[in-house]
């Protein structure tokens, strides 16, 4: 074998092994963009998919409390009032506690209206318990006078799953301000009355790769109602 076929020979190889370099690293440069692609698509779905439901569970309590309602037919002595507003702001997660029409029937000769009494609060989700949970209790009717809202059977939903924080304000259509607090049932200013509007404030984490973002939503209901009904028999 002459030494110039040794050297072609030679050559050869070390075209081969170029080139299968050149493949490998183009395979690479393939994989990671197919699989940023396939992270950024699953992150677009989770987002949307996240928005959706803070979306939904947000125009669910615009409906509620563009429905609430005071009743001055009831006696006024109870310590726990059948029809009340009242909104605590402590911790990270409000809560609030109203009563509204905006029950919904679904089956016939049912012993409810469409009087309820609406609450949304925070509880630690069962499966982790470093996040926390907005739910929604309904009651099935408007609780009778000597039994407390706690005896009377309700139905409890989970509005939003993991919220960082979730802020009700009160519009105080009297002193025109924003008020962090609500209570129809004590001897203050908002006795017997209710707010013009809400605020409502969800904010919640969303997570891309190594970053941490938190995303606020805000929007607001308008109570048709500020005063209490009243209704007059001869």
């Amino acid at each position: 074998m002459t030494p110039g076929r040794r050297s072609e020979r030679g050559f050869t190889l070390i075209e081969l092994l170029i080139s299968l370099g050149i493949v490998a690293f183009m395979m690479m440069l393939a994989w990671q963009t197919t699989s940023a692609a396939i992270f950024t698509r699953k992150n677009l779905a989770f987002e949307q998919e996240r928005d959706q439901e803070i979306r939904v569970a947000m125009n669910r309590m615009v409906k509620d409390l563009g429905s609430a309602y005071l009743s001055a037919n009831e006696d006024q002595s109870l310590v726990e009032r059948r029809t009340l507003f009242v909104g605590k702001s402590d911790g990270k997660v409000d809560e609030l506690r109203f009563s509204t029409m905006a029950h919904e029937v679904l089956w016939a000769d049912a012993n409810e209206s469409e009087q309820t009494v609406v609450t949304y609060y925070a509880e630690e989700d069962p499966d982790d318990r470093g996040k926390t949970n907005l739910l929604r209790k309904e009651l099935r009717r408007m609780p009778d006078p000597l039994d407390s809202q706690a005896q009377t059977p309700a139905e409890v939903d989970l509005l939003i799953r993991d919220v960082e924080s979730v802020k009700f304000e009160y519009w105080d259509w009297k002193d025109k301000s924003w008020k962090e607090r609500w209570d129809s049932t004590q001897a203050d200013a908002e006795r017997s009355r209710l707010p013009t509007r809400v605020r409502i404030t969800v904010e919640v984490g969303i997570d891309r790769g190594d970053d941490h973002e938190v995303v606020k939503y805000i929007t607001q209901a308008r109570l048709s109602m500020q005063e209490e009904l009243k209704f007059f028999t001869n």
